[in-house]
């Protein structure tokens, strides 16, 4: 069974992008290897940013399997990101 994949597309310029990091990266030592979490700077990576039809940042889109689950605009907290990913582990 595939991990869900949560990325988390930014950019370095961007203030609520710097308050959404810490978010994902408790997080991450919350869900460990459950989930896999890929940060996408949209400055760098602009094919894939346009793949995903990225116009916020902070951007936060779940997939699982291949297909997108959940897309997030703005600062997402903890606890929903949790909620939203912990149905599609296992």
């Amino acid at each position: 069974m595939s991990r869900p994949v949560l990325f988390d597309f930014f950019a370095t310029w961007c203030g609520p992008c710097r308050m959404q990091t810490p978010i994902i990266e408790e997080l991450a030592k919350k869900m460990g290897e459950t989930v896999e979490i890929r940060k996408v700077d949209v400055d760098q990576e602009m094919e894939l940013a346009g793949k995903y039809g990225i116009r916020v940042v902070p951007t936060l889109i779940i997939e699982k399997d291949g297909k997108v689950v959940q897309s997030l605009e703005g600062v997402t907290d903890a606890a929903t990101l949790e909620k939203l990913l912990t149905p599609l582990v296992g």
